[in-house]
């Protein structure tokens, strides 16, 4: 009787992600750049509402600025800013690039899934309480409410902008580490 039994085969190490084929890499860096573009140009519309609705004494133009303000992050701002996060994570996975293989892509990564929470969490209710305020006959509450999330996003989306643009701080250590072959 025969007491020896064959090892088991050691399971394969997946490797690197599937890449992105030419045709859906453009597709992809097309829909990122359009949705981040159009992120930022509802950011600079929500901060020109927020200026109007901050430094306006009429009481019609801050109640219509606020309002306006609430159409924009109630409709417009959560499906492009998920859209930006899923195209971006879509083009670092299925890349070259990798998620955390460079330092500005990881970056992006973090501040884009920091200012989509923070339009959850801060943003959209700050509008949301100046409109109740303001709808109520009062005025607006704090203009903190109106004015700070367009600002601290506005200068998160144009430091992605530079850092897409220039690509600075190279590899991280995970990205300079050898590819391991198995066999």
């Amino acid at each position: 009787m025969d007491t020896h039994t064959e090892p088991k085969p050691a399971k394969p190490r997946p490797g690197p992600p599937p890449r992105l084929g030419r045709p859906a890499r453009r597709a992809a860096l097309v829909v990122h750049v359009t949705a981040s573009a159009g992120w930022l140009g509802l950011t600079l519309g929500l901060l020109a509402l927020g200026i109007t609705a901050a430094t306006d004494g009429s009481a019609g133009t801050v109640e219509a600025s606020v309002r306006a303000m609430k159409l924009f992050a109630d409709w417009l701002l959560l499906p492009v800013a998920f859209l930006t996060l899923l195209s971006g994570l879509l083009l670092s996975l299925g890349t070259t690039w990798g998620l955390a293989r460079y330092r500005w892509v990881y970056t992006k990564f973090w501040l884009t899934l920091a200012t989509t929470t923070a339009t959850v969490f801060a943003l959209r209710p700050g509008v949301n309480s100046a409109v109740t305020a303001v709808a109520a006959g009062g005025s607006l509450p704090d203009a903190g409410d109106v004015l700070f999330g367009p600002v601290v996003s506005l200068s998160a989306y144009v430091f992605m902008t530079v850092i897409s643009v220039l690509k600075p701080w190279g590899k991280t250590r995970r990205g300079r580490e050898t590819p391991r072959t198995f066999a």
